[in-house]
């Protein structure tokens, strides 16, 4: 509408002016005035598309506080403290819905073992971790640690034990140190260094404009994803969590980055009960033991060279990754 009516008065009014009716300068007052009534309804229509935008959002929002919690704090919590980092899984089964993603899953991780499960995608690896977190509930068995039921524990003491790093890593917008300490006051700025170094993550924040004071834009769109993973190991150093879980922590990653990671993971999983999830063998060749999940079940449990040996599934994985 607004084009049309410059239009319009450019077509009326230079027919006026070359008829000397109007002035030019006329001419161009009125193009201003055009201009200057429609841009309240511009500016009128773009907030129309903000407020559109915004009540999508603020149902989403409200949607989400309006799940109901089905994971339910148990009447009289076992206090737990510190705990040294046993793992069991008993005749554990589980579903999302009616199929069943784990079935009859049994397994032990002894305090500070590191054991690694592969398997492929949706073979169940996940569900383990969610599980542990308690993120759901198990449909039928047990989970202990320590020998306690994890249904008898709080969730902030089961979820405090146990240090979580993700493939996708989530970091807020504020500064470097802030994302590593996550808002814990009782992780000191020496603590925060530490952890970095011990990381191998202080060189490149002290290559940043600001160091540990660095500007972190939100979920850490300026650092590389070899950073930001170096970042959340950091991170869970600083807590020093008992139990150590990774979440296909080195995918996607370039070789240089991974040499770096590979000998922060060695660190950070020293003297901790370690679970390792991943699809790239290369990264779990170490650990102590490997177990195999297909169609939720474990199939093979063992160290690398004694799953090679076996020649089952294991040793199929690994000659599609390695296969020249």
């Amino acid at each position: 509408i607004s084009a049309s009516a410059v239009a319009l008065i450019i077509w009326y009014g230079g027919g006026q002016v070359i008829m000397e009716a109007i002035s030019l300068g006329t001419l161009v007052a009125f193009l201003s005035y055009v201009q200057m009534f429609f841009r309240p309804i511009r500016d009128l229509s773009e907030k129309f598309n903000t407020l559109q935008a915004a009540m999508a959002s603020s149902e989403r929002i409200f949607l989400l506080m309006d799940t109901k919690n089905t994971i339910l704090e148990p009447g009289e919590p076992v206090e737990l403290g510190k705990i040294d980092g046993k793992v069991e899984f008993k005749n554990v089964w589980f579903s999302y819905d009616t199929e069943y993603v784990l079935r009859d899953v049994t397994f032990e991780v002894r305090p500070g073992e590191s054991v690694a499960i592969v398997g492929a995608t949706g073979a169940g690896k996940t569900s383990i971790i969610n599980l542990l977190e308690r993120f759901y509930e198990v449909k039928k068995g047990t989970i202990l640690i320590d020998g306690v039921d994890i249904r008898k524990m709080r969730k902030s003491d089961l979820r405090s034990n146990i240090g979580l790093v993700m493939q996708d890593v989530f970091l807020f917008a504020g500064d470097i140190q802030g994302n590593v300490r996550l808002g814990n006051s009782s992780i000191s700025d020496e603590e925060v260094r530490r952890a970095t170094e011990y990381a191998n993550a202080s060189n490149f924040i002290k290559k940043l404009d600001g160091g540990y004071s660095a500007e972190v834009k939100e979920r850490g769109v300026t650092l590389s994803a070899g950073q930001r993973q170096l970042l959340s190991f950091a991170r869970a150093l600083a807590f020093d969590p008992s139990i150590l879980v990774l979440d296909e922590a080195t995918s996607n990653i370039d070789t240089e980055t991974e040499v770096l990671i590979q000998d922060a993971l060695q660190r950070l999983m020293k003297g901790r009960t370690s679970i390792i999830i991943a699809h790239r063998l290369s990264t779990i060749q170490r650990v102590n033991r490997i177990i195999v999940l297909h169609k939720g079940e474990i199939v093979e449990e063992g160290t690398h060279q004694e799953l090679l040996k076996k020649r089952g599934i294991y040793y199929r994985l690994y000659q599609l990754q390695y296969k020249k």
